[in-house]
């Protein structure tokens, strides 16, 4: 058995680390609010761990949605998808949380999120939730 070895010594935060810890979802203007569009956007790294093994869960996140107003910046989403990196957390809870994010910083008309998560113990999940915005709240 191999036993590993703690060093004593204090490592300073990597800056990759801040930024994912610090990283939000941020938003700009739609460019063509007047125009129906789809944005799709494929995240294959995703990672997250099992609340019961503590084993890590990988996915691939798969966000389509059609703007209102707002559109999400690519490299605050990139950022944002990996502080799921250390969490533990289901697949259901983490694609719905996605989904809820997501639809708090933008508002999109509409939204699918979609986690293909890999194969482990014979068991292929994929969880696909959806958001509609109600065109009568605006009213």
């Amino acid at each position: 058995m191999v036993k590993k070895i703690k060093s004593k010594k204090k490592t300073a935060v990597k800056y990759g680390e801040r930024a994912i810890k610090e990283g939000s979802l941020i938003t700009f203007p739609n460019p063509r609010p007047q125009r129906l569009y789809n944005i799709n956007i494929i995240l294959p790294e995703f990672t997250c761990k099992c609340p019961f093994s503590g084993y890590p869960d990988f996915a691939k996140i798969e966000i389509n949605y059609c703007p209102d107003q707002k559109v999400v910046e690519l490299k605050a989403l990139k950022l944002y998808i990996n502080s799921y990196r250390d969490q533990t957390i289901s697949h259901e809870e983490s694609i719905n949380q996605i989904l809820d994010d997501f639809v708090n910083a933008c508002d999109p008309l509409e939204i699918t999120v979609k986690g293909d998560f890999n194969p482990r113990g014979n068991v292929h999940t994929v969880v696909e939730v959806k958001h509609q915005k109600n065109p009568l709240k605006n009213q």
